[in-house]
């Protein structure tokens, strides 16, 4: 790409947003009454309308000129050809492989993947059914009732979040999931497990994680408590490359599931790392997450770039990012089995997006990845939605609803969706003065009082919002809007010329804990450390005498 093209391009959008009414929204819709027809698409199960934005005809036309100068669809067609677009590993990023059919082709550089997917997905679909089926039985010859998956970041958050977006009572096994290397998070663990009817999976690419592999080494000592070393065995699997490690750990070599260096961990849950769903759901339903974010790959693939739902919704986040200043996103997902979904974006996009300094090692010229939160609905409207609404910072929101729910009780879902469309239509048209003193004035409060409280009660609206819309929530649905937050992840990448299939700032911490770990043990900081530091770890070995090793 020309940098003089893509800095004309940054320009006229500067520019854009420049003008005094740059951020209005509600003009928009007095003038154009077709304004959601226009300013919405639909791809495959969902509908994105992004007209509650303050993108105009001329402000989508120069994102659109953007992506063009930004050669998006060059690193699109790179992306999917299996060139090295995670430039600072050298490495391709083909999560997409990990979900594509058997006719289906994709390369990492020269080499044909689509034979080990295939291989690693049929041993996957081997094991589940063997499982599930009652030829693999547990130590005393029973059938497993629960599965754990120890894992951390990518292993764990988004298949924790499809479990419990997925899983029914009717589903083959219970699914559990242990991150955080608290103990805690442990013992509150192992008082809802037993031993002898739960089947455990540690996930670790390189089987060296710090916290996976010290629950991993809890939770087989409890296994070998209560099975024998032999039954510990029964009841373990490893989702890793280190076949070494996974041997010495205990674990048998024909239930190890690799992947490979192409998959990264946020980008994870369609590889090994979502055994513990096919598992959990059934292999029939991991098949239909698969297949749902296939349907989204190759739209994404082949839409032109004013019809992608990826691009649009990346070219949306730019403006509000980049354009009018917004630091920040929420994800409102109404239906409270997709309660864990923001904390999964918010590894897919700050661990992709949370750089400073562009792909060639300069410092970046404009802000990078907002901050991502969020909460299901309708709890979050009593909770942080006070700030969206009165804060003094526009916060931008996803709105995700599912038309149709799996439950009997109509009127409920009907009330969740009515909040759904009412905050957005809230933090859209907001209330001015005047409807304020009218309401204020028909409850029969005094000009007084109305005087007084008038600026509390006003809403000053203009608040963007876009609204994803599920007509169901199945493994279909819920694998097409996964992907669809992938690739818009690597659309900013381009957009922004960074690399977001890195995560270098993961490392560091790391790094200094391997440092601060035996300190703690010795109870007195040994290395060089700030004054801050090497003060707390003194604090704690006095607080804790009994924890040092």
């Amino acid at each position: 790409m020309a940098e003089d093209e893509s800095e004309t391009a940054w320009a006229a959008l500067k520019a854009l947003a420049a003008r005094p009414d740059a951020a209005a929204i509600r003009p928009l819709f007095a003038t154009d009454p077709d304004r959601f027809a226009r300013f919405s698409r639909q791809a495959g199960d969902i509908l994105l309308d992004f007209s509650k934005t303050a993108l105009s005809d001329a402000v989508l036309a120069a994102l659109l000129a953007l992506a063009e100068a930004r050669d998006v669809a060059g690193f699109r067609a790179r992306l999917f050809a299996g060139a090295a677009v995670n430039a600072t590993e050298g490495r391709a990023a083909l999560h997409m492989a990990l979900r594509a059919a058997p006719e289906d082709e994709f390369r990492a550089g020269t080499e044909d993947v689509m034979p080990e997917v295939l291989a690693v997905r049929a041993r996957m679909e081997e094991f589940t059914r063997a499982i599930h089926e009652g030829r693999i039985l547990t130590a005393k010859g029973e059938g497993f009732t629960d599965v754990l998956n120890i894992g951390i970041g990518g292993s764990d958050l988004g298949p924790a979040m499809v479990a419990r977006a997925l899983w029914t009572p009717d589903a083959p096994l219970r699914g559990h999931y242990l991150a955080n290397v608290d103990g805690h998070a442990w013992a509150e663990m192992q008082a809802k497990l037993d031993p002898a009817r739960t089947l455990v999976l540690v996930a670790s690419k390189t089987f060296t994680t710090q916290e996976t592999m010290a629950n991993a080494a809890l939770t087989r000592d409890w296994l070998r408590a209560a099975l024998g070393e032999a039954g510990a065995s029964q009841h373990m699997a490893a989702l890793s490359t280190n076949l070494a490690a996974t041997g010495a750990f205990g674990i048998l070599p024909d239930r190890v599931f690799g992947f490979r260096d192409w998959v990264g961990g946020r980008f994870s849950l369609w590889s090994a790392i979502g055994l513990s769903l096919a598992l959990a759901l059934g292999w029939d339903a991991f098949a239909r997450l698969l297949a749902g974010a296939r349907v989204m790959d190759q739209h994404f693939r082949d839409a032109p770039l004013d019809e992608n739902l990826p691009v649009l919704l990346a070219l949306v986040e730019v403006w509000h990012v980049n354009g009018l200043g917004y630091p920040s996103r929420a994800v409102l997902a109404y239906d409270e089995r997709l309660a864990r979904l923001p904390a999964h974006l918010q590894q897919v996009e700050m661990e992709s997006l949370g750089k400073r300094v562009a792909l060639s090692g300069a410092p970046l010229q404009r802000a990078s990845g907002p901050v991502v939160f969020g909460e299901p609905g309708t709890n979050a409207q009593h909770s942080f939605m006070q700030l969206l609404h009165q804060g003094t910072t526009p916060v931008p929101v996803d709105f995700i609803l599912v038309a149709r729910p799996d439950h009997a009780h109509a009127n409920s879902h009907r009330k969740l969706l009515a909040n759904g469309l009412a905050q957005a239509e809230a933090l859209l048209m907001g209330k001015d003065e005047a409807a304020v003193v009218a309401e204020m004035r028909k409850a029969g409060a005094a000009e007084a009082e109305i005087t007084r409280l008038l600026p509390h009660r006003v809403f000053p609206g203009d608040r963007p919002s876009v609204t994803m819309l599920l007509p169901q929530l199945d493994a279909f649905t819920l694998g097409q809007l996964v992907a669809l937050y992938e690739h818009k992840v690597a659309v900013l990448g381009a957009l922004w010329g960074i690399n977001p299939f890195d995560q270098w700032g993961v490392e560091l911490g790391k790094q200094l804990a391997n440092v601060i770990l035996p300190e703690l043990s010795a109870g007195v900081a040994q290395k060089p450390h700030d004054a801050s530091t090497a003060g707390l770890i003194s604090k704690l070995a006095a607080l804790w005498p009994e924890g040092r090793a």
